[in-house]
């Protein structure tokens, strides 16, 4: 489990904390007494957990593109970080359909941006840059991904997390082996994350949401897809362990790490929706989106047996457990406060932890 101690007065930034993941986990640090700076662009949506959290009044609230590599350099220098979670990213398949070039842009040029300013701060001892249980070369297999399969991507979006993961391969062995102190830099994996407050646009819970919501019905573009599903508290719970060892023992955890659910936990997405609709307060429609669509992954599972056996992470949630706690937030969203909401998601997490 976490180590409270290891995170009291911690100096830690976030990129992408104006996100979904990285509000999550902004909230976390705070309630283990770190020391928080976030630097991100605004918010991506509106409404977001960066708002409804009042995640803002947690940290120290830097705006900036990861791409900008003088502005980013001059945040990272001027809060001298211990600790760097790199989450700032263009996150969606289907954006990376339009906006290929940005897609490469941010994803790629802006991680080699955080990490050549990360090289030049001294204090910086661990770094944990987050990718995709998409940047393998997907060959629809029934077997789940191992960290040593791989790396591909059909699609902008999955192919650029894949080059993330050789960038930070290549800062790893390049810079941060050599320095002294050595410096622990891990590339982390996860499925595909649910949880309160995300309002990304073509991402199934948050449709679903916006269309019950509305009295609307949500079109499904692949109801037999099979997706890894986790609560994002989850994956969140594997990063923190693994910067934690980061920091302790460089140079033995300077890897890639896969943070999936337990094998089942890859389900299609039309019984996810099905789950949802059964635990929604209100009434959920939908139908299959039959209009031909952009190519995605029919099948996706990730084997986390190593992050088991050396991080002594494993997965706590069920699917319909994730779920609950799902829509709990969502259910409590409608006409709530923001300090009403961000108690409710420590609650989630504090949960959580007392549970394991």
């Amino acid at each position: 489990m976490l180590e409270p101690s290891a995170w009291r007065g911690r100096r830690v930034l976030v990129t992408g904390h104006t996100g979904f993941k990285g509000g999550w986990l902004s909230v976390w640090l705070a309630s283990l007494g770190a020391k928080v700076a976030g630097y991100a662009l605004d918010p991506p949506t509106v409404p977001s957990f960066f708002t409804a959290g009042d995640v803002a009044t947690l940290l120290a609230d830097n705006r900036g593109d990861i791409r900008d590599a003088g502005a980013t350099r001059r945040v990272i220098e001027s809060f001298d970080p211990e600790v760097v979670f790199h989450l700032a990213a263009q996150p969606l398949v289907k954006e990376g359909y339009r906006e290929p070039i940005e897609t490469y842009a941010t994803n790629v040029v802006g991680t080699a941006s955080v990490l050549e300013a990360c090289r030049h701060a001294k204090s910086v001892r661990a770094i944990v840059a987050i990718t995709t249980d998409k940047c393998y070369e997907n060959r629809e297999w029934d077997r789940a991904y191992v960290e040593g399969d791989a790396l591909g991507g059909h699609d902008p979006y999955s192919n650029s997390k894949a080059c993330t993961e050789l960038v930070c391969d290549a800062y790893r062995r390049s810079f941060f082996a050599e320095r002294t102190p050595h410096v622990g830099l891990a590339t982390a994996r996860a499925g595909n994350v649910i949880g309160g407050g995300d309002w990304a646009a073509d991402r199934l819970i948050p449709d679903l949401v916006r269309s019950a919501n509305a009295g609307a019905e949500t079109r499904i573009r692949y109801p037999g897809a099979t997706r890894p599903w986790q609560h994002v508290i989850e994956p969140l719970h594997g990063y923190l362990l693994l910067a934690q060892r980061l920091f302790e023992a460089p140079g033995d955890f300077s890897e890639a790490w896969n943070f999936g659910p337990d094998p089942g936990g890859d389900r299609p997405v039309g019984e996810v929706v099905e789950k949802f609709a059964k635990l929604w307060p209100g009434k959920v429609r939908w139908s299959v989106d039959d209009v031909p669509h952009a190519h995605e992954a029919g099948k996706l599972m990730l084997d986390s047996t190593k992050a088991l056996e050396r991080l002594g992470w494993k997965p706590r949630l069920g699917l319909d457990e994730a779920l609950r706690l799902t829509v709990e937030w969502y259910a409590a969203a409608q006409g709530k406060t923001q300090g009403v909401l961000r108690t409710l998601s420590e609650n989630q997490i504090r949960s959580y932890c007392a549970a394991a």
